[in-house]
């Protein structure tokens, strides 16, 4: 088993656990990197399935979590999934930590909305640009939580996965987000975070 580690996104998984709702069959986590959150959900749940477009992730998270009976990972971009890798509106339970920022908020909704099934649960850790007085109050009181929290764990370390700086801002995140998914539920979080969880209809 690899080294423990602490960043802010692996500080949100407890939270997406959390939310995991009972009886989910299958889940996918998209934008998987190494794999850590993949082989906790794997412990819950009978089917995960990690997607990352980067082969490097994708190799390091089978060389760490390859050996679990109910995982697979897949090397496959959720927005463009030309090979059919994924299997549309398959998964109970959709989760994808500091992806969305990586795409057009649009076309990231749409493609992990097709993924999701009838009844099934999304929910998204993501990064958004601060611009109003309440975003940098935010911003400023999860500076003080992480530097605590970094104490705590010994640093801020991670997998070495590439990172992006986000475009959008967290209203915009808001606000589209209730035209695309109405009846989604958005909360500001610390560490320059935002939960957005949406529970598709069944029918």
């Amino acid at each position: 088993m690899p080294e423990a580690y602490w960043n802010h996104n692996v500080h949100y998984q407890q939270l997406v656990l959390k939310l995991l709702p009972e009886g989910c069959e299958h889940v996918l986590d998209v934008g998987c990197g190494d794999g850590l959150l993949v082989s906790k959900l794997a412990a819950r749940v009978p089917a995960v399935t990690g997607v990352d477009r980067s082969a490097d992730a994708i190799a390091m998270a089978r060389r760490q979590y390859g050996d679990l009976d109910n995982v697979t990972f897949v090397e496959a971009d959720y927005l463009d999934d030309a090979k059919g890798l994924l299997s549309e509106g398959k998964y109970d339970f959709v989760t994808a930590v500091a992806v969305v920022h990586h795409a057009d908020f649009g076309a990231a909704m749409n493609g992990l909305i097709r993924l999701l099934a009838p009844g099934g649960r999304l929910v998204i850790i993501g990064i958004a640009r601060d611009r109003t007085l309440l975003d940098h109050v935010v911003r400023l009181a999860g500076q003080t939580v992480s530097h605590v929290l970094k104490l705590f764990h010994g640093g801020k370390r991670g997998p070495g996965v590439p990172g992006m700086d986000p475009v959008i801002t967290k209203g915009q995140v808001a606000k589209q987000a209730r035209v695309l998914v109405p009846g989604s539920r958005f909360r500001r979080l610390l560490l320059r975070r935002y939960l957005l969880t949406w529970d598709k209809p069944e029918r």
